[in-house]
C-alpha cells in the first residue's frame, strides 16, 4: 500500500511532503498564518479523491472501449444541511458517450477505491517513535 513522511520545521507551516518517491509541498494560506507555499492539507485530500476518480473512470471507459475524450472533475469540499462536511463531485465527460454511458460512470464514481475509503471512514493509529 502506499507509504509517506512529513517534515515541518520551526518556521510557519510548510511542510516537506514525500509519498511514494514524490516531494510536495504543504502550507497554509497567509489568511491563516502560512506562506501559501503550496496546496493545504483538505486540498490534497481533494486531490486525491479527484485523481482516483479519473483514473478509475479512464480505466472503465478504455475496458469498455467508450469513445471517451476527456473526464473533468470539479471537488468543493463544503458543508451540508446538516452542517456535516460534504464534498460535491461534479463530473464533466465528453466524447462520443450516450446518456446511459454516462450515467454508469457516475455510478462508477461512487465505488472508487478512494470514494469508498472516505464514505467508510478510516482507521488510523499514532503511535510515538
Amino acid at each position: 500500500m502506499a507509504r509517506g513522511t512529513a517534515h515541518i520545521g520551526s518556521d510557519t507551516y510548510t511542510t516537506q511532503i514525500e509519498v511514494s518517491g514524490h516531494a510536495l509541498l504543504g502550507d497554509e494560506p497567509a489568511r491563516n498564518g502560512g506562506q501559501n507555499a503550496g496546496p493545504a492539507p483538505y486540498d490534497y485530500l481533494l486531490a486525491g479523491l479527484g485523481a482516483c476518480t479519473a483514473i478509475t473512470l479512464r480505466m472503465y471507459a478504455d475496458r469498455k472501449q467508450w469513445p471517451v475524450d476527456t473526464i473533468d472533475i470539479e471537488l468543493h469540499l463544503t458543508h451540508g444541511d446538516d452542517d456535516a462536511m460534504l464534498v460535491r463531485r461534479t463530473l464533466r465527460i465528453s466524447g462520443a458517450v450516450d446518456a446511459a454511458q454516462k450515467a454508469r460512470l457516475a455510478e462508477i464514481a461512487e465505488k472508487t477505491p478512494v470514494t469508498l475509503t472516505l464514505k467508510a471512514g478510516l482507521r488510523i493509529d499514532t503511535v510515538l517513535a
